[in-house]
């Protein structure tokens, strides 16, 4: 029972902390603020899920989880390469 109120709360806190950093994307004037808010949203994300599947007991929702992770953080580092040398692929 006190799981359930648990697991309400920290979806209710990572939703919020998704619109945050939704918000810093869309308003920060900086695109490295940007992708920083981007990466930070794909953590996250990630959290969201694996709470979901702690929640409705499915091994398939942290298969997803560890994918995200990846895509995650491929593209980051692709930004911030593409950042520091206008060219991702040499």
């Amino acid at each position: 029972m006190i799981l359930q109120y648990a697991l309400y709360f920290a979806l209710g806190c990572f939703g919020i902390a998704i619109l945050i950093n939704l918000w810093m994307v869309l308003r920060s004037p900086l695109i490295q603020d940007r992708i920083l808010a981007l990466d930070t949203m794909v953590v996250n994300g990630i959290a969201v899920v694996v709470l979901y599947g702690i929640y409705g007991l499915s091994a398939v929702s942290f298969e997803v989880a560890i994918l995200m992770a990846l895509t995650g953080f491929v593209s980051t580092v692709a930004l911030a390469k593409y950042l520091l040398r206008g060219d991702i692929i040499e």
